[in-house]
């Protein structure tokens, strides 16, 4: 399969966004054994929701947001290799 975005249905890809987010993520926290991604789908916009320890919050966060901001423009720039629109949240 390739990077480019495959459309079967009202399905959508995102695997090279969500790998990215992925190994980021992990890299960041202290328990990577904890880090949970759920990919939310529609009309070719993707939310990635991630759940890690409550301790490892912050480190996805950082200083006044600016961790997540650099996470989210990297998993955007990821997306649109693939034509899609991609966000990221961090659930607690």
């Amino acid at each position: 399969m390739s990077d480019v975005q495959e459309d079967v249905g009202n399905q959508v890809s995102g695997d090279t966004a969500h790998n990215v987010l992925d190994f980021i993520v992990r890299e960041l926290v202290e328990d990577p054994d904890s880090v949970s991604i759920e990919t939310i789908e529609d009309r070719g916009r993707i939310e990635f929701q991630v759940f890690t320890a409550p301790d490892d919050v912050g480190r996805i966060i950082g200083r006044r947001g600016h961790v997540i901001q650099s996470i989210r423009t990297l998993v955007r720039a990821a997306a649109a290799k693939e034509g899609l629109d991609a966000d990221v949240e961090i659930i607690d």
